[in-house]
């Protein structure tokens, strides 16, 4: 297995910019994995494919306005501050951009409108790379509306006015670097029309951190460092979804970081409540323990995510799908459509 195999050209033109005006209105494509079957549809027909009993799990992670930016003292040049993970009550791991910035350095961080109360950090620690300590003299989480720009992924261009179209509905806790896309799709009526045919929702939380846009730069896969991330299970969640798996319910994660979630505490069938780090890293070979499906949007070449799609399909059927959606002209990435693979 090398990296090599899970890249596929993708022309910038299907890159989707922004969010469709009506969120399930985006295009899906259903795979059957077993047979290799395609079919085309909209969004908000996905009930048609699904049935009673199966339990949707989602991340009900919130992005946090994490992209700041600072002037380096003395001297005033610009920093750009990606926050990743609070480590404690005034630290966070961030990646910077800039130069000079070492152990020491002190910051000030610009606020968004003039006249409001500045805020002071320094470089505590130099990590991997880009990758900085940062602490704040004060905790930031209150103030993030007055510092804080939403952090939308690299190859996103166009600028997006609604800083809520890069949340799902059901985004509850905060904590996320980048939003849980596949969730991108849901209405709240349209999860009130599925919860009405008998399909059950269970919400689990993962934290989303950027190396999920990374691509993998090994030539072999298994010798990339995949960063850890936080997740959570609760117990009445983890009894919701093994009462509807034990019932004939089928699982379907709603997006990868549910995938990783519920496969990193699931054994012989079942899951267990969790809460606590997670590096779990999915590829060809990976045995699933528990999901049966999943909801997902089109993805980056030669990333750790396509490399866990095709865990669950095969690498072969996976890309030659991925050929269909651009014959098709679907939109890839974030913004862009959805597969439901069962």
């Amino acid at each position: 297995m090398r990296t090599s195999d899970f890249d596929y050209d993708l022309p910038v033109n299907f890159i989707a910019q922004t969010p469709l005006e009506i969120r399930d209105y985006s295009r899906l494509l259903v795979l059957y994995r077993q047979t290799g079957q395609i079919k085309h549809t909209v969004f908000k027909d996905i009930g048609e494919f699904l049935k009673e009993g199966d339990i949707l799990v989602v991340n009900e992670t919130r992005v946090i306005p994490g992209r700041l930016f600072a002037r380096k003292l003395p001297g005033g040049g610009r920093v750009e501050i990606l926050l990743l993970r609070r480590v404690d009550r005034l630290t966070w791991e961030a990646i910077v951009g800039g130069k000079g910035l070492k152990i020491g350095r002190q910051l000030d961080i610009e606020t968004r409108q003039p006249g409001e109360r500045s805020l002071n950090a320094v470089i505590e620690a130099v990590l991997e790379g880009s990758e900085r300590l940062i602490r704040f003299d004060r905790p930031i989480e209150t103030i993030f509306s007055q510092i804080g720009h939403v952090p939308l992924p690299p190859y996103i261009h166009t600028r997006l006015d609604d800083p809520e179209r890069y949340q799902t509905i059901y985004a509850k806790t905060e904590g996320s670097a980048a939003a849980p896309t596949a969730g991108l799709h849901f209405t709240a009526e349209l999860i009130h029309q599925l919860m009405t045919l008998g399909v059950q929702f269970a919400s689990v939380t993962l934290h989303v951190g950027l190396d999920t846009f990374a691509p993998v730069n090994e030539d072999d896969p298994e010798e990339h460092k995949i960063h850890t991330e936080w997740c959570r299970i609760t117990p009445e969640t983890a009894d919701q979804i093994n009462q509807a798996k034990g019932k004939g319910g089928r699982v379907i994660a709603v997006g990868t970081t549910s995938v990783r979630t519920l496969e990193s505490a699931a054994a012989n069938g079942k899951v267990a409540p969790f809460e606590g780090p997670t590096s779990l890293f999915i590829l060809p070979g990976y045995k699933y323990k528990l999901i049966d499906g999943m909801i997902t949007n089109f993805h980056l070449p030669r990333s750790t995510l396509i490399m866990l799609v095709s865990a669950f399909t095969g690498r072969e059927r996976i890309l030659a799908t991925y050929e269909v959606a651009k014959h098709e002209g679907y939109r890839f990435y974030s913004f862009g459509d959805a597969m439901l693979i069962i």
